[in-house]
């Protein structure tokens, strides 16, 4: 989770040059599907990282007479949700050509 707590990649909208984004591919709909897929592998992370520090504060009772507010777990979740979004940093991954990516119909490779 270190590599996406240190990403330069806008916490808000940001606007970005149609032409730097397509070039590797020289074709925007290819580099907006591998933009997507790595967009998707970043959800995945964080998410599933979210989720086991939200465990290490899970109780396991099952009555309802003691619901309280645990202060870590809110600093956690606020923590994850000032992070950049995943769409954010995989076009930063991409405009910094930190992205692997190869068409397979070509036979050269």
């Amino acid at each position: 989770m270190t590599k996406y707590r240190n990403s330069n990649a806008p916490a808000s909208t940001a606007t970005y040059n149609r032409t730097t984004i397509e070039t590797p591919t020289e074709n925007i709909y290819e580099a907006l599907s591998i933009i997507a897929k790595r967009s998707n592998q970043i959800n995945l992370d964080i998410r599933k990282e979210l989720h086991e520090k939200l465990d290490e504060f899970a109780t396991h009772n099952d009555s309802l007479e003691e619901i309280f507010e645990n202060k870590e777990q809110i600093e956690v979740s606020k923590f994850y949700e000032r992070l950049p979004k995943p769409h954010a940093i995989a076009i930063e991954e991409w405009l910094n050509e930190n992205i692997y990516h190869r068409n397979t119909e070509d036979n050269n490779v």
